[in-house]
């Protein structure tokens, strides 16, 4: 009695370790726990460290000058014959350098942003898709559950019949063939299952795999969809507003570049002592910009200014494109499912029905049998695999729209 109650206490905790996933908690978990997001914070703290760069002033410089250290010359009087000077400087910069570096960093800070959005919708995506693919590979396992679930009792029957001698064994040998062949496409969906949910915690960012994980969802559920429309999906979708900051980034550069080619100005005021004499002195330096005018990264600046307002256009073209294609390709699988796929199940599940019961009435053949069972499973496994399609046209659309949780 112990031994039972200590087996069955193992059972209930190994049921209960095992994980259940949904989407939602998938999702939520990616979002909140994937490396890669984590490495893109630190990518935003660097920026703003670069912000706070920026918005420093060149620093003073102090310079200690001695002249005339002729010691081996006599007579020779150090209080008296040596010079002494003492300077300090001041860069000036001019044409606003400062608020041109502190627009590129603060535009740079975020694009970085914006390129932390761009990572967790795409990771957003790749889960969703990964989930659905885990939960029809979870699906097609239920459904050769159930077939063979069903075929066992038909090898049973068989196995009756043989036994008062009312069947033929050449029958029963057929009924068996098809049976273990439904099992080895069984065991190859749980393979596949097994794989599916391995690949799902890889796109979450999991380090450590759980090979039990089990997939809640329901397939069939209905799940209303936002209206079609591009312009929110353009407004939404991080690669959009990427590469509108990155347009963002390289103007800045170019305001940058043209208050470069501008010369700074730097002030020095100092004290001198020479033959025992105080005298204060101050001089200005001044860049002559007569061959350098910094032409060379102007150019490039506007260059990539151009570059990156075609990448904009681009990617709002894009965007459109992949809207209109993921409507159009959830439509389409919805009409199947509702329409072709739901008759064909239907008719499936009943040709096999009435099959079976005249079978068992002696009013049709063992091949009859066999082949409405075959085509019921494999309407069965069509209806699955669309919906599955189904469920990644959905997922495609939010993507194209630029849905996060």
């Amino acid at each position: 009695m112990i031994r039972i109650w200590v087996t069955l206490t193992c059972a209930g905790l190994a049921l209960t370790a095992q994980e259940t996933l949904s989407l939602e908690a998938a999702l939520k978990e990616a979002t909140e726990r994937h490396p890669l997001i984590a490495a893109s914070d630190g990518r935003i703290l660097t920026a703003q460290g670069l912000v706070d760069q920026a918005a420093m002033r060149p620093n003073p410089r102090l310079t200690v000058q001695l002249e005339n250290l002729r010691a081996w010359q006599l007579p020779y009087r150090p209080g008296i014959d040596k010079d002494y000077f003492l300077y300090l400087s001041q860069v000036l910069e001019t044409a606003g350098k400062r608020e041109r570096r502190s627009e590129l960093a603060a535009s740079n800070k975020q694009l970085a942003g914006i390129a932390r959005d761009l990572l967790v919708q795409q990771t957003v995506a790749h889960v969703r898709q990964a989930f659905w693919a885990a939960a029809g590979a979870s699906a097609l396992v239920d459904v050769y559950t159930e077939s063979l679930k069903n075929f066992a009792d038909t090898v049973a029957y068989h196995e009756h019949r043989v036994r008062e001698g009312n069947l033929a064994e050449a029958d029963l040998i057929r009924v068996k063939l098809e049976h273990e062949r439904i099992k080895l496409a069984a065991s190859n969906a749980a393979l596949q299952a097994e794989q599916s949910t391995i690949a799902l915690q890889r796109e979450m960012g999991r380090a450590v795999i759980d090979p039990g994980l089990r997939i809640h969802s329901d397939l069939a559920a209905q799940s209303p969809l936002p209206a079609e429309d591009a312009d929110l999906a353009i407004n939404q979708r991080a690669e959009v507003r990427l590469a509108r900051q990155a347009l963002n980034v390289t103007a800045a550069n170019e305001k940058l570049q043209l208050a470069i080619a501008k010369p700074d100005l730097e002030i020095s005021g100092g004290y001198k002592r020479t033959n025992g004499y105080d005298g204060l002195l101050a001089y200005l330096n001044v860049d002559l910009p007569w061959r350098h005018k910094n032409q060379g990264n102007i150019a490039a600046a506007g260059a990539e200014t151009r570059v990156a307002r075609s990448n904009a256009a681009a990617a709002e073209a894009l965007v459109r494109a992949e809207v209109r294609g993921a409507f159009s390709a959830y439509k389409l699988r919805r009409e199947q499912i509702d329409g072709t796929i739901a008759a064909l199940t239907a008719q499936a599940r009943e040709t096999a029905r009435i099959a079976q019961a005249a079978y068992r009435e002696g009013g049709a053949d063992l091949l009859r049998l066999l082949d409405a069972e075959r085509t019921r499973l494999e309407a069965e496994l069509l209806r699955v695999q669309t919906l599955v399609e189904l469920r990644l046209a959905e997922a495609a659309v939010q993507s194209a729209l630029g849905v996060t949780p």
